[in-house]
């Protein structure tokens, strides 16, 4: 089954946040009788009507758990749009036989959705990928009783707490505190204030004019000693070669021991002592 919500987002614009928080509190709540019979209209008859009045009604509840989710930098907008994501996920999933309310079910899903809107975008790199890691990200914040570095007690109590390794708080602590910065400089209107960016002294070895010139003049002369080698040769080995390892077909031993009426073993044989012959000649020039 497949909800198509795209209704809400045309109703209830979330680009003025103002007017759609009023909106979205204007919608009345279900009274419990009233939620579970929608939600046994959409279970068991596939009515879509009555999935969208379980989601609006809750829209509300989306709203005040995003704003928890303040501090991290982004917009609180976004975080109410992943939020809504995780709500329909919860409504499509309720069961309204178990007895509990949809707004206690929704809420893990709603979170769920928030929290890896936040992880994907709250910093460049990731910042929590285990599953300790990701517990830590969202409470260690909380937990933290100043904003300086934990002491070592502080440290204690928390990895006790989240029942985590001590090294698991120390190494989230230290990406908390990590920064983005931009690779190129930010503009100043004093030049003797504009910060040094990594642009500005992070060398590109591989745009190197000199080693890119080298690298092209050693290119070059160890094809035109390659050619010369191979010119030495004698032209059934030059065939052979040409054949084996140049050739955008690779002919095999067999092949080529039909076309000269030798063995494969010979092939093989005469193959080799070109390749030594080629490498004697390179290594002599």
């Amino acid at each position: 089954m497949t909800i198509n919500f795209s209704i809400i987002n045309n109703s209830l614009p979330i680009d003025n946040l103002t007017a759609y928080t009023h909106r979205v509190n204007n919608i009345p709540l279900l009274g419990e009788q009233e939620e579970h019979d929608l939600a046994i209209r959409y279970t068991q008859h596939d009515d879509l009507e009555a999935a969208k009045k379980l989601v609006m009604s809750h829209l509300r509840f989306v709203i005040k758990i995003a704003r928890k989710y303040s501090g991290y930098g982004l917009s609180h907008a976004d975080l109410i749009q992943e939020g809504n994501v995780g709500l329909m996920k919860a409504v499509k999933r309720f069961d309204p036989t178990v007895g509990v309310r949809l707004v206690s079910f929704a809420v893990h899903w709603i979170k769920a959705e928030i929290h890896e809107f936040i992880l994907r975008n709250w910093r460049i790199v990731k910042i929590a990928t285990t599953k300790a890691q990701r517990k830590l990200f969202f409470n260690l914040r909380s937990l933290k009783k100043q904003i300086a570095w934990l002491k070592q007690q502080e440290v204690t109590d928390i990895a006790n707490e989240l029942k985590v390794k001590e090294k698991t708080v120390l190494e989230m602590e230290s990406r908390l505190h990590g920064q983005d910065e931009s690779f190129d400089a930010h503009a100043c209107d004093e030049a003797e204030e504009q910060a040094f960016a990594p642009a500005q002294y992070l060398a590109d070895h591989a745009a190197n004019p000199e080693l890119l010139l080298t690298n092209s003049d050693t290119a070059a002369d160890n094809k035109s000693r390659l050619m010369d080698a191979f010119d030495q040769l004698d032209e059934r080995s030059k065939e052979i070669i040409q054949r084996r390892w140049l050739d955008e077909e690779k002919a095999t031993l067999q092949e080529l021991a039909n076309e000269y009426q030798v063995s494969a073993e010979r092939i093989r044989q005469l193959e080799k002592q070109a390749m030594q012959k080629i490498k004697q000649q390179l290594e002599a020039a």
